[in-house]
């Protein structure tokens, strides 16, 4: 019987996902991306974010809509690091400037018509 396995698992290998064109996907997804222009806070809506990333914890799911090199991105996840020394936030890997942010929600994060 343990003979019977090693044929089906060779067999199996032949079955893998092949990517001719590594790569090639990602950048149609990249070249189908609208460039942007950044968008200024107001006042009122930077004083609302700040308050909102005041009440940001570690450990806790947001979504943070943020511009990313010439396109707004909404990245969603947990918040593993807060740095206000350097103003960023990163949720999972993805290291977000606070200069970026246009809006934030979450776990114990207040909306805007609570303030």
């Amino acid at each position: 019987m343990p003979s019977d396995r090693a044929p089906r698992a060779g067999r199996a290998q032949q079955f893998m996902p092949f990517a001719a064109l590594r790569g090639y996907y990602d950048l149609i997804r990249e070249r189908e991306r609208i460039v942007q222009p950044k968008h200024e806070l107001t006042e009122e809506e930077a004083l609302v974010l700040s308050k909102k990333l005041a009440q940001a914890k570690r450990r806790t799911m947001v979504r943070i809509t943020h511009y990313d090199t010439d396109a707004y991105i909404t990245t969603h996840g947990m918040v593993s690091d807060i740095d206000y020394a350097f103003r960023t936030i990163t949720v999972v890997r993805t290291r977000i400037r606070f200069d970026d942010i246009a809006d934030m929600c979450g776990e114990g994060i207040a909306e805007e018509g609570d303030y």
